[in-house]
């Protein structure tokens, strides 16, 4: 792997946004492999609606945003239609990220969200766009990447540090189990995020039971809170993503 797009490939290009596009597609398919197999990725032809890249091997595939400097909270997506009916049917791509310094063209942060983390209230509706634009009411959609758990960003590239590949490979399949939970992955991810909140590579149930206006809030029609996180406590131990520590509600983080 290196560090630096290439300018060479768009000096014929005048667009920045065209030469960004192309130099940042240019070094992910040089650089960056396939975290659910190690195989190579593949650009797909221009303007597929789908996805940007495949995997040669596996066949998964991805969608690349490149922005200056960090993200934030939320990344521009497309129509808010397609997305939902995307997350919808199953047929999302994963996300590449892709943060660069426009200084030197240097890569600063790379990491994917698989798909299995997209869900429906992560998507933001955008406001529809006015009469006098070219695609008058069209609306598009924010994701609020802010509000996926930690173990949802596989870094390749932090803060231009580099990841071993061996590690990239072993977080993603720590989290492939919630492909098999669609029924209850939204459950099972919030659970993840208070996990996160905690703050604490060990924690009691205690810790968690302190989320639970939040997810009443989230689950009103729920009465049973308090069963419902033991319950999705018990599923992640019994995917590996916990360790139960002890007989008194103890629990440790066994993804970081």
């Amino acid at each position: 792997m290196d560090y630096y797009f290439n300018p060479n490939i768009c000096i014929n290009y005048k667009s920045p946004v065209q030469k960004i596009r192309l130099m940042s597609e240019e070094w992910t398919e040089r650089n960056i492999f396939c975290p659910n197999c190690g195989g190579s990725i593949v650009k797909f032809p221009n303007n597929n609606p789908a996805s940007d890249f495949y995997c040669k091997s596996c066949k998964e595939e991805y969608e690349l945003k490149s922005k200056k400097n960090s993200f934030g909270n939320t990344i521009v997506d497309g129509a808010y239609s397609k997305m939902s009916e995307k997350i919808y049917n199953n047929t999302v791509p994963n996300f590449f990220l892709l943060n660069y310094d426009s200084q030197n063209f240097s890569i600063i942060n790379f990491f994917v969200i698989p798909k299995h983390f997209l869900t429906l209230d992560l998507l933001n509706k955008r406001n529809p766009l006015s009469a006098n634009a070219k695609r008058s009411g069209w609306i598009g959609c924010n994701i609020l990447i802010g509000e996926i758990p930690f173990s949802g960003r596989i870094y390749y590239f932090k803060n231009k540090e580099r990841e071993e590949k061996e590690n990239i490979l072993k977080r993603w399949q720590s989290t492939l189990f919630l492909r098999e939970e669609n029924n209850l992955r939204g459950w099972t991810l919030d659970i993840m995020k208070c996990i996160d909140k905690i703050g604490k590579e060990e924690f009691e149930l205690e810790d968690i039971y302190k989320y639970e206006s939040y997810l009443r809030a989230k689950y009103s029609s729920n009465k049973h809170i308090k069963d419902k996180i033991r319950q999705q406590l018990q599923f992640l131990r019994d995917k590996g993503y916990l360790t139960f520590v002890n007989n008194r509600g103890k629990y440790k983080r066994s993804i970081l």
